[in-house]
Parts: C-alpha cells; structure tokens; sequence
C-alpha cells in the first residue's frame, strides 16, 4: 500500500517520531502490537471523542462486544472460510474452539438478533470501538501500518431497503467532512464482487447498484475496482494521498445482503410480514493504529493543535519569572480548562528550551519574562519558528481555544 522507503520516508518513519515523541513504541514481547505511552493514548482519545461526538450527533447507539468468542460464530458468518482460519489467533478452551475476533460485525448480528425489531426501530446504527486481533505472518508486519492488535471506529447500519441511500450518504457526508478537515485529498472507488464471494448474483449486483448510486447522488467522482469486493458485499473504498504522494485506503463502507440472511435477522413491516433488513458496514479511520501511524508521516509529527499530545508550554526567561510562568499556567488552566499546556521550569538556556519545544512539535511556546509580567501577556512562538511577540493571555487563549474546538490546520 505504501510507496518504497526514500529519504522523505525515512525522515518521517511513524516508529522513529513515535520514540521521540514519546507516543508509542513496539517490543519483541509482543510483536505486532504497540504500548501506548501516556501522550500517546491523548492522540488515541481525541481520535475517539471525535468519532463518539460524530455518532452521537447522528443518532448511533454505542455497543460492546466480546473479543473471545466461540469459533462457530465466524463458521456462521463466513470468516471462517473466506476470511481464513489462519488469520485468526484460536484456542481450544475446554475441547471447544474459541477465536479472538478479528473483526466486528458477527457479534453485532447477535445485538440487532437480541429481540424482536420493528420497521419503526430502523434505522438501527450501532456503533463500536473494539479490539480486533488478526494473526500475520512475521515479515508483513510494519509499524503501525499492519499490527496484530488494532482498534476499529466500527458502526454496522441496519436499515430497511428504501433507507440504504440516505444512510451510505450520510456515511459519505461524515468521512469526506473529516479527511477534508485534516487536508487529505480524497478519491472513491467501487469495489465489486470478488472472485469467491457469498450469496446470490442478483443479490450482489442489486447491492453494488445501490452504492453506486449513492456515489452519484452526492456528486462524487469514483472509478471501479472489479472484484476486489469483500466477500460478503462490495464496498465504497474511500483512499487518502499523503504529503508524500501515497495512497491509503482508510474509510469503507460496505453494503452487505449476506449476512443478514446467515443469521437470519428481520424485522417485521407495516403488514406483520418478516423481512431481511440492510446491513452497512462502516468505519472512518479504519484502525487507529494504522490512521495515526499515516498521520505522523503526513505532518512529520506536527499534528494540528487539537491532536497535539502538549499543546502549549510556559518557558521563563529566568528563575525571576518561574513564578509568574506558574500563575501564566494556572490561568490558562482557569480559563481554558481542556488545553494541555506545561511549563519548563529547570535547567537549560531559553533558546535551547524553545528549541525543544520545536523539537517536540509543540504548537505553541509561550515565553514569559518580566516585560510580560508587567504587561500580563506572554511572547508567543509558533512551532514552526514564526516570533509572534507579546500577546495578552486573553487574546492567546481565545486564539488557542477556537483553533483547537474547530479542529483547525491553522497555528494562528
């Protein structure tokens, strides 16, 4: 998927920026699945509170499933056959096989199965941030481009067929508005029945049909991608291009006819009849593994201000303003009580310290002395080596504070 290592890649491995900025790091203890470090997991949950506001607001019902399941499951769903055995971790527990889930979806049939579902009750968006785990061999594993252990923005749409349309636009809708927001370039493509696939033709092309006329509803330019569908429905792949001219394909969405006819889900209509509900497959980042790994790279470690683990550091000029930097801290902590700020109080010239801030991707240094003091502001130096001189801290906070809640690119 990724281009060959150049001196760019090198220069922007996703494992080196995640050493030094302290994020994450892989062990031989575990291969294929990092430790998160504790600036690392602020990444992961702003990722997460993004993606939990976005559910929210559009009317998912968050779930949770179990990661070890029995085996008979995937039998059911088709994973075990089409997706392989040999990709996933099983274990005999009590002469009966059990799986660590590789995916999601089986788990969610069982949800919507729990009762009985009425035509009033679709749409039905469920949606999950679970722990997948998906055997490799030794040598494809790279980074957090291909782990063993990941976690997935998952959401499964069940939906009666006159709803498929508005519920695939609203998918395109949430994702495009993301990646934009992150300045990714976006391509879509349709992918189609695979050569070994599930279910009936008509079936397939009824579905492939469907999100192709969603793509179309909304204006969106696609090319297909013959068979290379997953092989219980196509998909909608929603790629990415990186600052290096690589091409990712992070988002799908999947439109599934099988599934629910394997586990036998309905709901009944306006008559009393039974009938086989949509089922939608979605997710946003993909894993977040894999997205923040792609993101590192793309913003050589300068992620935008609201993913920044620190997004502001008090630097003294001397000893003298240690104790205005605290207070400079404390007020900020007052007035804009969700911004993760820290002030350098030690050893070290201020160059040296603003440096390091420069080092560490921090957006802003805001550096106090005693011209500051007088004048309750503080001299503000944007990561990118911009001086932007004295500012009140008022003005400094709003500034701050309405680039991080817009999510915005800008420093300033």
């Amino acid at each position: 998927m990724a281009e060959k290592p150049d001196h760019r890649r090198v220069k922007r491995d996703h494992r080196q920026i995640g050493r030094e900025l302290e994020l994450f790091f892989f062990d031989e203890t575990a291969p294929g699945a990092p430790f998160w470090l504790p600036k690392g997991m602020i990444i992961f949950k702003e990722l997460e509170r993004f993606i939990r506001e976005e559910t929210d607001r559009r009317g998912y019902e968050e779930t949770s499933t179990p990661i070890l399941v029995k085996s008979e499951l995937f039998k059911q769903s088709g994973h075990w056959e089409h997706f392989g055995e040999h990709n996933m971790y099983n274990l005999d527990i009590d002469k009966e096989l059990f799986s660590l889930k590789p995916m999601n979806c089986p788990e969610s049939t069982l949800i919507y199965r729990f009762k009985t579902r009425s035509y009033r009750d679709l749409p039905l968006r469920l949606s999950e941030i679970g722990r997948l785990f998906r055997r490799e061999k030794s040598g494809t594993i790279g980074g957090m481009f291909r782990v063993t252990q990941m976690t997935m923005d998952d959401a499964h749409v069940y939906c009666r067929p006159d709803q498929i349309q508005e519920e695939i636009s609203a998918m395109l809708d949430l994702t495009l508005a993301f990646y934009k927001q992150l300045g990714l370039s976006v391509a879509f493509a349709l992918a189609t029945r695979p050569e070994k696939a599930m279910g009936k033709v008509e079936d397939w092309n009824e579905a492939e049909k469907h999100l192709a006329k969603a793509l179309e509803v909304s204006k969106l330019k696609y090319k297909t991608l013959p068979k290379e569908g997953a092989f219980y429905g196509p998909k909608i792949h929603i790629d990415v291009t990186d600052s290096l001219g690589r091409t990712w394909t992070l988002a799908t969405i999947q439109l599934d006819l099988q599934m629910p006819e394997r586990f036998k889900l309905e709901y009944i209509d306006q008559e009393g009849r039974s009938q086989r509900p949509a089922m939608i497959h979605r997710a946003v980042f993909g894993t977040f593994e894999r997205f923040v790994g792609i993101l590192l790279e793309h913003f050589e470690g300068a992620l935008p201000v609201w993913l920044s683990p620190v997004q502001a550091v008090v630097v003294p000029v001397s000893e003298k303003s240690n104790s205005y930097g605290e207070k400079v801290k404390e007020e900020i902590g007052r007035q804009a009580p969700n911004t993760r700020v820290e002030t350098w109080i030690g050893e070290g010239t201020l160059q040296a310290k603003i440096r390091d801030a420069e080092l560490q991707k921090v957006p802003y240094a805001l550096v106090v002395g005693e011209r500051e003091e007088k004048e309750k502001a503080v001299a503000v130096r944007l990561r990118d080596g911009k001086d932007l001189g004295p500012k009140k801290i008022d003005e400094v906070l709003t500034k701050i504070i309405k680039i991080s809640e817009n999510r915005a690119l800008a420093l300033w």
